[in-house]
């Protein structure tokens, strides 16, 4: 295919998967359960994080998260007792555990108490065309409180080379603004331009084979590759296009 072809085949196919009935199979569903700005943030933040293994299990693991939270997740970010972080220990999805929930809990309670919430942080460090810089910064202010070491490996660090897919499929949720229902765009400060498509097996794989990355892993580097790419086709929203390579992955099996 041409540069032209291609761009014309992953729009229709944008098209095709960027339409409410994505929800239903995907983790972004979490987040839509909420009205409230901070809890939408915290719901889609915790299931985010947990976003690796089993589609089914990651949305079924998010759900218990929620409900562990009396299903007001800001309210109890804001408010728990000791008593109440006890009630997560039971939590497990593969190697986040109820200790690393808890933490997590504390941590987003310092960010909103101290920073203004989460999206004050991640707009703080934006750079001009890039958003992996803000990813590596909000890392740092996590976990600027005390809290095990082990925790810290469920937030990625870009500036380490890894391509932090679930955080930055958290960024598409929150700032992409195209009112087809699927990503909220509930924060304003941060343009769709400066976000990087979230790069896992499915889209990188598909992504190969569309000659769009030549990298075979699937880290920082990948990643840049991939945006310059994706940046060509449609700068003003080039993370749109991760609803055509993760759905021709999971979807088609391309």
């Amino acid at each position: 295919m041409t540069t032209s072809e291609l761009k014309s085949f992953l729009d229709e196919k944008v098209i095709q998967y960027n339409t409410l009935d994505f929800i239903e199979s995907d983790p972004v569903q979490i987040p839509h359960l909420f009205s409230q700005k901070e809890d939408i943030e915290i719901a889609g933040f915790l299931s985010a994080t947990i976003a690796w293994g089993n589609r089914k299990m990651i949305i079924k693991n998010s759900h218990k998260m929620m409900d562990l939270m009396g299903n007001a997740p800001y309210d109890f970010v804001m408010s728990h007792t000791e008593e109440d972080l006890e009630r997560l220990e039971s939590f497990v999805h593969r190697t986040f555990n109820g200790h690393d929930f808890a933490s997590f809990i504390r941590s987003l309670q310092h960010i909103y108490k101290n920073y203004n919430g989460l999206e004050s942080v991640f707009s703080k460090h934006k750079e001009s065309n890039s958003m992996q810089k803000s990813i590596s910064e909000f890392k740092k202010v996590f976990f600027e409180i005390p809290h095990q070491n082990r925790t810290q490996k469920h937030i990625s660090d870009p500036m380490n080379g890894s391509a932090a897919k679930r955080i930055n499929m958290m960024l598409r949720w929150f700032c992409r603004q195209d009112n087809k229902g699927v990503d909220l765009g509930i924060w304003k400060s941060i343009s769709p331009s400066l976000l990087s498509c979230p790069l896992d097996v499915h889209s990188g794989n598909v992504a190969r084979k569309l000659g769009l990355l030549t990298r075979k892993q699937n880290d920082g580097k990948a990643l840049e590759e991939l945006d310059a790419k994706l940046r060509e086709f449609n700068p003003n929203d080039p993370v749109k296009y991760d609803f055509a390579l993760f759905g021709l992955g999971v979807f088609e099996g391309f």
